[in-house]
């Protein structure tokens, strides 16, 4: 995988908030299931930016990170 963000995370459809966002509407990232390249994820305040896109083999890391954050 070469790419490591999507321009405009709003071409795609099926976006959730992550269950590890804060219950504060300005704390909330969302991520996308099933994606073939990986784990899209986007900062819900900016639906029409750009989204991270993480390599599939490193979810547990990324769900220990924003655990982390909180």
């Amino acid at each position: 995988m070469t790419e490591h963000t999507i321009p405009e995370a709003a071409i795609l459809s099926g976006w959730r908030k992550s269950s590890y966002s804060g219950a504060e509407s300005g704390s909330c990232i969302e991520v996308l299931d099933n994606h073939p390249s990986g784990i899209p994820v986007r900062d819900s305040k900016n639906p029409h930016g750009p989204a991270l896109l993480f390599p599939a083999e490193v979810r547990a890391s990324l769900v220990a990170a924003v655990k982390a954050v909180d």
